[in-house]
């Protein structure tokens, strides 16, 4: 049996029905509500916060776990100290009570965000970290956690993945769904010919699932995960839109006017965009896979395109169940505020 932190959120989901596939239980672990039928049959929720250290032993002792995927996180729409205390904090809970309990191996389920915004691409394991925001601040601070861990005996393998989407995804990329699916314009921040690489959620799976069950000496280390195939940001996001066939399509837009302009929409909580999505929406980011396909022999089934395709069709399929809500989860639409009006215009 594996243990799944952050269990009701949207890779929780993905993992535990992948886990189920090779045969795996799975106990899941979070503060949010589960949708106990969206799972697998024999899978056992508990409700615990990573930064209760008595409620996480509690829910993990005596359950015979061979692993901890620890993807719990809280995300860069979160209150600042709650991003800090989850991830940082929660972190080191999990990893403490796994080597009390003698839990062999923890997962942590990182971001490419730990690399921030350098000049010089692909990315490889080794380069500098420099967090953008306190997401990816908290991110290298818990890999930190993760290394001091190492260093006293667990197996901690780390994975770096690409922003990843697939069914059931939606959080920001269920605004630009919403804008597609109603023929609008696709306003790119520049000129729409950087590269910016993303990740099919079920090639996420398998990477996981490598660093859950390949041998220590081969995982207890940190992995980039992304897609291997990938076009400029225009060119995907014209595939999607060449896809929906709605009248949707890109236009580019001066990103030196729109950045400061979403700046201030977000200081103003007028935009559910964050600094992370419009800071890096002009540049290159990719990362080099090369370490975990050699190591590991993971390799990617998906391209973005197909990625945004897949989760797209998805979005239309379930459309009138996810628009009834909205928070601030990979899993529920979010608010879009004052782009409601920009949409408006963008017909």
């Amino acid at each position: 049996m594996i243990a799944i932190t952050g269990g009701a959120g949207f890779l929780g989901y993905h993992v535990a029905n992948y886990f189920a596939g090779q045969g795996e239980s799975c106990l899941l672990l979070d503060i949010a509500t589960f949708d106990e039928s969206e799972y697998p049959q024999g899978a056992t929720f508990v409700e615990a916060d990573v930064r209760d250290a008595q409620a996480v032993r509690s829910a993990l002792a005596n359950q015979g776990l061979s692993c901890i995927i620890h993807a719990a996180a809280a995300l860069p729409l979160w209150k600042r100290q709650d991003i800090f205390s989850v991830n940082v904090a929660g972190t080191r809970t999990v990893l403490a009570v796994a080597r009390e309990l003698g839990i062999p191996r923890v997962v942590y389920i990182s971001s490419t965000a730990v690399y921030g915004v350098p000049k010089v691409h692909p990315l490889y394991e080794d380069n500098p970290r420099v967090g953008v925001g306190p997401y990816g601040e908290s991110k290298i601070l818990a890999e930190q956690v993760c290394e001091e861990f190492r260093a006293r005996g667990l197996c901690v393998p780390i994975i770096r993945p690409k922003t990843f989407i697939g069914t059931a995804r939606l959080g920001v990329f269920q605004i630009l769904y919403d804008w597609v699916e109603s023929g609008c314009r696709i306003p790119l921040i520049g000129n729409g010919r950087n590269h910016y690489q993303l990740l099919e959620v079920e090639d996420l799976c398998d990477a996981i699932w490598l660093a859950a069950t390949a041998p220590d000496d081969q995982v207890n280390d940190t992995f980039n995960v992304g897609a291997e195939k990938y076009g400029t940001v225009a060119e995907d996001v014209g595939a999607l839109c060449e896809y929906a066939a709605s009248g949707a399509r890109v236009m580019t837009t001066p990103a030196g006017v729109v950045k400061p302009a979403l700046a201030l929409l977000e200081a103003l909580h007028l935009s559910p965009l964050y600094k992370w999505v419009y800071g890096t929406a002009d540049t290159d980011s990719f990362v080099s896979v090369d370490k975990i396909k050699q190591t590991l022999g993971w390799s990617a089934k998906y391209s973005n395109s197909e990625a945004l395709i897949r989760s797209y069709q998805w979005y239309l399929d379930h459309k009138t169940e996810s628009d009834s809500a909205t928070g601030v989860t990979h899993r529920v639409a979010w608010n879009q505020g004052v782009l409601k009006v920009v949409k408006r215009l963008m017909k």
